[in-house]
C-alpha cells in the first residue's frame, strides 16, 4: 500500500499531468521546472535532464511530446499519468530500494508470456513452435503482477506467443491494475474495433506491432496477406488517437529496408510512437545463423538510428547497440526478466535457461535463484558496452553461467546446450568484434567521453554493489582502453 507521502507525490505529478494536458503547447516548456522540484534529484536525472534540453530547443523530441498530447482525449490523461507517474517516477524509488535491501536486480519491466498459442508462423521465431497448450492463468498473471508491484515493478510486457489470444483477460489485468501499463508485442492481425473501444476505455495497454519493411519482406517471413492485416490494424488505432509502436526483428534479408529513413517516415505517417529494433537471434535447434545480420550491416544501423534520433519525431530502442547508454547487458532483472507460458523465469527472452519457475518460487526467490546471482553478480559482461551480451558478443560467458549456476533448458520444444547456441553466434561474435572496438575507442564520437566513466549508464545502488562485490570496475574500464 502506498505511503502518505507517496500518495502526495502522486496527487502532485497527477496535478502537472492535468495542467499540461490542458493546453500542451503553452504549458510544456514550464513542466520540467515544476518536475524537477516536486521530484528527487536522484530520479532519472539524465532522462529529466535530455527532455529539458529538448523542449528548450524546441527539437524533433518535443515534436514527439506534442504527439503524445494529440493521443485520444477520452484516455491520455489517464495513460500519461500511469505511464509517467505510477511506473517511472514514483515507481524508480521503491526498485531502488528493493534492490539495495535484498541486493539483488529487481526489474524495472517484466516480461511474460500469456499463452504458447500464435496464429502465425514466422522465420526466426521460436513462438509457433511452441503449440497451443501452455498458458500463464489470469491467476499466475495477476500474481506476477502482486509480486512485482510489491518491489516496485509497474511496466509488465506480453510476448509470445501472440498474447491476443488471450484478448479478454488482458483487459481484466488492465481494468484491475489501473497504476500499471500493459505493453504487448502483437502480430496485430487480432486487433479490431472492439477491441480498439476497450483500450481506450482502460487507457493502460499500448500495442507494440510487429512490422518489418515492405509487403514483400513481411509476407516472406510471416505469411501472405500479414501486412494486409497489419495496416488494416494501424489504420483503426490511427484512426481513434490510440497510443501504438512497431516492433522490428531485423535481420540479414530486411536490414537495408528497415534501416532507411523511408522506413522511419512510414512509421510516423502510420500514427506509430515509438520503435523497438531487435536483432536476430537464433535461438532453439531449429534456428540457424543464416539470418543474423553482418558486422558491416550493424554498424549502419548503428550510426543510422542516432542519426535518426536528432531528426525524427520517433522514440526508438536498438537494444543490442544501444548497451552504452544503460551500462550494457539489461537482462537477469537488471532492467527486465521473461517469464515464459510455463512459468519459467528467465533472464531475458533470447536466452532459455532457468533455476527457477513462478509456480514453485516467489518472484523475489527467481531474482536470487543461481542464474541470477551471476548475472547481478557479472553484469557489466563486457567493459565495451558495444558488446554487451552474454549470448551474443561474450559467446562463453552464458555457458559458464549456465553451467556454474546448475540452471536448465527451457526451450518449450527441444532444449539446446549453451554449447550449440554458442557455435551459432562465435563467428558473428569475432565479426563484430574489431568494429565495435574501433566505434568505442573513436575519439570523434559525441560518447567518447563518456565511455571514460566507468558508471555509465549505470546509478548509485549499481556503484555500492560493486564496492560490495570487490569490484574494481574503474580498473577494468582503464585496462579495456589501454589494451
Amino acid at each position: 500500500m502506498a505511503s502518505v507521502t507517496q500518495a502526495a507525490e502522486r496527487a502532485a505529478l497527477n496535478k502537472l499531468i492535468d495542467y499540461l494536458d490542458h493546453d500542451p503547447e503553452k504549458h510544456i516548456p514550464q513542466i520540467m521546472d515544476l518536475v524537477n522540484k516536486a521530484v528527487p534529484d536522484s530520479v532519472f536525472p539524465a532522462q529529466r535532464k535530455a527532455i529539458g534540453n529538448a523542449i528548450d530547443e524546441h527539437s524533433n523530441w518535443y515534436e514527439l511530446i506534442l504527439r503524445a498530447f494529440r493521443l485520444n482525449p477520452e484516455m491520455r490523461s489517464r495513460l500519461l499519468k500511469t505511464l509517467i507517474v505510477d511506473a517511472n517516477l514514483l515507481a524508480w524509488p521503491v526498485q531502488q530500494k528493493a534492490r539495495e535491501r535484498e541486493q539483488c536486480n529487481i526489474p524495472w519491466a517484466i516480461l511474460l508470456d500469456p499463452t504458447s498459442a500464435c496464429n502465425l508462423h514466422c522465420t526466426g521465431c521460436w513462438a509457433a513452435e511452441y503449440g497451443h497448450k501452455l498458458n500463464l492463468s489470469y491467476d499466475d498473471i495477476c500474481s506476477i503482477i502482486d509480486q512485482g508491484r510489491e518491489l516496485g515493478t509497474h511496466i509488465y510486457i506480453y510476448t509470445g506467443g501472440e498474447p491476443m489470444v488471450r484478448k479478454a483477460d488482458l483487459i481484466r489485468i488492465c481494468e484491475k491494475y489501473p497504476d500499471c501499463i500493459f505493453l504487448c508485442f502483437t502480430n496485430a492481425t487480432l486487433i479490431d474495433e472492439a477491441f480498439c473501444d476497450e483500450m481506450i476505455r482502460v487507457a493502460n495497454f499500448v500495442p507494440a506491432i510487429s512490422a518489418e519493411g515492405t509487403e514483400a519482406t513481411t509476407d516472406e517471413r510471416r505469411g501472405k496477406g500479414t501486412y494486409a492485416k497489419i495496416m488494416h490494424a494501424m489504420e483503426l488505432l490511427r484512426e481513434r488517437q490510440l497510443p501504438f509502436g512497431i516492433s522490428c526483428c531485423w535481420t540479414r534479408a530486411n536490414a537495408d529496408a528497415v534501416a532507411s529513413e523511408e522506413y522511419m517516415d512510414w512509421m510516423i505517417e502510420q500514427g506509430a510512437l515509438f520503435c523497438w529494433f531487435f536483432y536476430f537471434m537464433p535461438v532453439g535447434k531449429g534456428a540457424t545463423s543464416d539470418l543474423m545480420p553482418t558486422a558491416e550491416q550493424r554498424e549502419h544501423m548503428y550510426r543510422f538510428i542516432r542519426e535518426m534520433r536528432h531528426k525524427k519525431p520517433l522514440f526508438t530502442l536498438d537494444f543490442q547497440n544501444d548497451g552504452e547508454f544503460v551500462g550494457g547487458c539489461i537482462a537477469g532483472g537488471r532492467r527486465y526478466l521473461h517469464i515464459n507460458a510455463a512459468g519459467d523465469v528467465e533472464p531475458c527472452v533470447f536466452i532459455h535457461y532457468s533455476n527457477a519457475n513462478i509456480h514453485n518460487v516467489s518472484l523475489l526467490d527467481a531474482l536470487k535463484s543461481p542464474l541470477f546471482i551471476k548475472y547481478y553478480e557479472g553484469q557489466p559482461f563486457n567493459e565495451n558496452h558495444l558488446r554487451p551480451c552474454p549470448m551474443l558478443e561474450n559467446p562463453d560467458v552464458l555457458g559458464r553461467m549456465v553451467a556454474e549456476s546448475g540452471a536448465h533448458g527451457t526451450d518449450l520444444v527441444e532444449p539446446e546446450t549453451p554449447e550449440e547456441l554458442r557455435e551459432k553466434t562465435v563467428a558473428v561474435a569475432e565479426e563484430w568484434k574489431p568494429v565495435a572496438e574501433r566505434l568505442w575507442r573513436n575519439e570523434d564520437d559525441e560518447m567518447f567521453e563518456k565511455r571514460h566513466d566507468p558508471y555509465q549508464g549505470m546509478d548509485s545502488v549499481e556503484e555500492h554493489k560493486f564496492e560490495r562485490l570487490g569490484r574494481d570496475v574503474e580498473a577494468e574500464r582503464a585496462a579495456a582502453f589501454s589494451e
